[in-house]
């Protein structure tokens, strides 16, 4: 009887860190999944930045060529 118990104590330890296991790989896809949004939000912000910066250069510099006409 005591070896019946003893297998059933082992199949629910196998079970809980089966378990276990499961939970963290599915924890690290989601924060591996944030982190490829996180930059690609990131990339969206940069290009903006870059795109209004260059408008910016571009209209001052018009600005400054017309001034001088």
């Amino acid at each position: 009887m005591r070896s019946v118990s003893r297998h059933i104590f082992r199949a629910a330890l196998v079970a809980a860190c089966g378990l276990l296991m499961v939970g963290a790989i599915s924890g690290c896809t989601t924060t591996q999944e944030t982190a490829e949004l996180k930059q690609a939000e990131s990339k969206r912000i940069l290009e903006r930045r870059d795109h209004k910066q260059a408008k910016k250069k571009r209209s001052k510099a018009n600005d400054q060529g017309s001034s001088k006409r």
